[in-house]
């Protein structure tokens, strides 16, 4: 399905100026490459190479001699390197040119561009790592909060996968005890349904607790997405400036200033928040005002909580009340805060959980709301007993999938099904958990998990 038999290279570290940039290299061809572009000092070459050591050197152009750049090159022998494969690991200048000059040279020397991903495809591959730590990699090069980084690193540690192994294990001595009933019908073996059942059920019981955590290990992964809303002149565009601490939204007087929705990150407490300033919402004749609104409109629907912010000096309005009913209808965590109290409040009365009282400008008030968000998207309930999370869509399908494959074979147990039956709905669930870490995979599956990864990783 896959060729290991090639030498694969490219650039790993990010485009642009550096200190330093590396070209790597993975394949049988590795170091035999390297020893035709690299030279010591002295002018010697690379026989007699120790792996995992650094040497100091030149690459040059073995056509014309001429050299590159001075470098350090270090070679990482099968099986002990990330990929299992011989490796060689090039630091040099990084400045484009030099990087783009190496590179050129290993690919005209015997190796071919990567793909991406490829090189931690391969380590999957040559079973240095599972798939649940495959996807580590890429989640903890994008990590952007704490939280996230730890979630990722106990991903990469294997305790996710341990948990997957662990149910499989369950699931396998059930299979074991069905099959020897099925295989061996004249040693007269007979499987006990009571033990059988409750052996699965421990096995669905654990894949429910795992399925329950997506919606956090999701947050962690991705964010969420809070939308500012109100309408025009209630300081929205000054709240988000005064949560990102900076002049991001354009904040004047004029009502219906901002036409479009700003969205920026922010971290809460090491959770990932994509923060929306959007157009005020109101009846408009004005075709530019109008798009704005329909873009509030989309912004909101896509929102895992939506802020709806009052004007306290002005009193509350009839048509924001009607939009405050609107939005609890949509089935989404509302925070209503009530911002300019600096300027008085003329809004007495208390919503449902309360107004949150709140000036932009003086900076009154935002510890608690920044306090609000974060009880409201982690729930007190993101930390799981084991600290374990699914993350991606991939793993919650498969789980599923395999629980309901174990709920049809309790059903069959329950009702003295034949062996086989049970069986078939066992292996089912073993296939489907195998998916999560690998041990079961399709080129698709594979080529979709690394098109996420950047060329060089």
């Amino acid at each position: 399905m896959f060729d290991l038999t090639d030498t694969i290279s490219a650039v790993s570290t990010p485009h642009g100026e550096g200190g330093i940039g590396i070209v790597r290299m993975s394949g049988p061809a590795s170091v035999s490459i390297a020893k035709k572009i690299f030279a010591t000092p002295g002018g010697k070459g690379l026989n007699g190479i120790e792996s995992h050591k650094v040497i100091l050197g030149y690459i040059k152009d073995p056509d014309t001699g001429k050299r590159i750049d001075e470098v350090m090159l270090t070679a990482m022998f099968s099986p002990k390197s990330f990929t299992r494969e011989d490796m060689v690991e090039i630091s040099c200048h990084g400045g484009n040119l030099p990087l783009r000059s190496i590179l050129g040279l290993t690919l005209k020397n015997g190796a071919r561009h990567a793909e991406p991903g490829e090189f931690t495809k391969r380590a999957f591959l040559n079973g240095r790592i599972n798939l649940l730590q495959a996807e580590a990699v890429i989640d903890i090069i994008k990590s952007k909060t704490d939280l996230a980084l730890e979630s990722a690193m106990t991903q990469l540690q294997g305790g996710l996968a341990e948990k997957i192994t662990s149910i499989r294990n369950i699931l396998i001595e059930v299979l074991s005890e069905i099959e020897a009933s099925i295989d061996f019908p004249e040693e007269d073996i007979e499987f006990t349904p009571l033990t059988l059942q409750k052996k699965a059920e421990t096995a669905l019981h654990d894949i429910k607790q795992l399925i329950g955590t997506y919606k956090y290990g999701k947050i962690y992964r991705e964010g969420v997405s809070v939308v500012i809303a109100g309408r025009p002149n209630v300081g929205k565009s000054s709240l988000m400036n005064a949560l990102l601490n900076e002049e991001r939204a354009i904040v004047t007087s004029i009502p219906g200033t901002t036409r479009d929705t700003i969205e920026e990150g922010l971290n809460i407490n090491g959770l990932t928040i994509k923060i929306i300033d959007t157009a005020g919402i109101r009846e408009s004749g004005e075709l530019i005002e109008q798009e704005g609104i329909k873009r509030t409109q989309k912004a909101i629907e896509g929102a895992g909580l939506i802020i709806f912010l009052l004007d306290g000096s002005e009193g509350v309005k009839e048509e924001e009340i009607n939009l405050i009913n609107d939005l609890r209808q949509k089935d989404k965590p509302v925070i209503i805060a009530i911002n300019k109290i600096d300027m008085g409040n003329k809004i007495e009365g208390q919503g449902e959980g309360g107004f949150l009282k709140i000036s932009a400008l003086k900076n009154i008030g935002l510890d608690k709301l920044k306090d609000k968000i974060f009880d409201i998207i982690y729930n007190g309930h993101c930390k799981t007993q084991e600290g374990l999370f699914i993350t991606r869509e991939r793993h919650r399908e498969s789980l599923s999938k395999a629980h309901d494959a174990i709920e049809k074979a309790i059903i069959a147990i329950n009702n003295n099904f034949s062996p086989e039956f049970i069986a078939a709905d066992i292996r089912l669930a073993l296939e489907n958990l195998g998916e999560i870490t690998g041990e079961t995979y399709s080129e698709d599956v594979l080529n979709r998990i690394f098109q996420e990864f950047c060329i060089g990783k």
